[in-house]
């Protein structure tokens, strides 16, 4: 790979930065959506279906018909979802970027580039819940540039800006169905410290859980201080 350079963010940078990370959300439709169908409340609700048009019409193409359109409603329900999500990023934190992170105390927005072009980013913040640490988000990288060590680098830059400003450590939030990026995480030394149901009715009765991870970088002698 070509050489790479992380710098902090800049106004010439919104779009491309927009683009990512919409398109790198989007990606994430058929994992959600796979996650969905294992579940055993939507094996349920098909198996259902499915046997009752069968019983009432006694023929398969009726209920074969309704549960592909069931299938269809559920991957669309996934993709509406995911959208929300989006637009509700697009109108806050890249809405103004340079505002969000750039001129907050302990806050920072950085964009991987090579050859001239950005294909990642990375920000954080302080971390609401635990004020000792900073919370890495939206971290992101253009699939064509994925397993080149760039999410690596990305990681070590916000641990880097932790360290430097004498923060506990670093914490991030993802999903279950996120493996690579647990998988990245947890090379990268992070722990996962706790689990909790996602906001929402469909989140809820599809038992869709969250996860918190915690990169600690205190010393044993600076924790018994």
């Amino acid at each position: 790979m070509a050489s790479l350079q992380i710098r902090k963010y800049e106004d010439d940078d919104a779009e491309t930065v927009k683009e990512i990370f919409t398109l790198g959300m989007s990606e994430q439709v058929p994992s959600f959506f796979t996650y969905l169908l294992k579940q055993p409340v939507t094996q349920m609700v098909l198996m259902c279906m499915f046997c009752s048009l069968m019983a009432s019409s006694k023929s398969f193409l009726l209920p074969i018909l309704a549960v592909t359109l069931l299938l269809a409603g559920t991957r669309q329900l996934v993709v509406h979802m995911l959208s929300r999500y989006i637009e509700t990023c697009l109108r806050t934190d890249f809405s103004n970027i340079g505002e969000a992170f750039l001129k907050q105390k302990d806050s920072c927005f950085w964009v991987a580039e090579v050859d001239g072009r950005v294909i990642g980013f990375v920000a954080c913040q302080p971390a609401e819940k635990a004020p000792e640490c900073l919370e890495m988000k939206h971290i992101n990288v253009r699939r064509s540039h994925r397993s080149t060590g760039v999410a690596k680098a990305l990681c070590r830059t916000v641990a880097d800006f932790t360290s430097e400003r004498g923060h506990a450590g670093v914490t991030l939030y993802t999903s279950m169905v996120q493996t690579n990026a647990q998988k990245l995480y947890e090379q990268m030394g992070y722990e996962k410290i706790k689990e909790f149901a996602a906001p929402g009715f469909i989140f809820k009765i599809t038992n869709f859980v969250m996860f918190e991870y915690r990169l600690n970088l205190q010393r044993d002698g600076e924790k018994d201080k």
